[in-house]
């Protein structure tokens, strides 16, 4: 129960004053094929439902202008690009605030534009990850996925190869999401 008040007070918006994104991670026993040994920063998007991108799945995929590997984002919209993005302002475009100044967006625009931004830290998915409505707090209480705050450091990684391991030791159960 204190794990679902953690991830609703956090995906609450602009209602709290805690940051919107958190970080799912994959329990060992999680079976979906999809979703298995990852990690995902989620936020919640303007219908309720909550949308995502898996940190930890780099592709062969290239993009130009772009010097880093893309990434799975997830099971929704393979084709599509998304940027996770940090940015001094709001995008113009629309955009999902996942911390203060890390932006979710997958409007063209927006993803030119920093694009061409220097020193911008910007890590591109191909697709993205998505619930519907109550969706993904019903996969918590069925224990599928640990909750803890995601990080700039955590978010823009280098090198995310072992990444769900040492997240999966930090949860260390549901106490863990609780610590700042």
């Amino acid at each position: 129960m204190k794990a679902w008040l953690f991830v609703l007070a956090l995906l609450a918006g602009p209602a709290c004053a805690d940051p919107n994104g958190i970080l799912l991670v994959a329990k060992p026993d999680l079976a979906d094929p999809s979703f298995a040994e990852t990690v995902v920063v989620v936020t919640r998007a303007q219908d309720g439902s909550t949308v995502g991108v898996i940190l930890n799945r780099p592709l062969d995929q290239r993009v130009e202008n772009y010097p880093d590997r893309v990434y799975a984002g997830g099971p929704v919209m393979r084709e599509v690009l998304v940027a996770l993005v940090t940015a001094g302002e709001t995008p113009e475009d629309p955009a999902f605030q996942v911390l203060p100044h890390v932006f979710l967006t997958m409007h063209p625009r927006n993803i030119e534009r920093l694009l061409a931004r220097p020193g911008a830290a910007v890590r591109l998915f191909a697709g993205f990850s998505g619930w519907a409505p109550r969706q993904l707090e019903a996969e918590i209480d069925q224990g599928a996925w640990y909750a803890l705050r995601a990080s700039e450091p955590v978010l823009f990684r280098k090198d995310t190869a072992g990444l769900w391991g040492e997240l999966v030791g930090q949860a260390n159960g549901p106490r863990a999401i609780l610590d700042p």
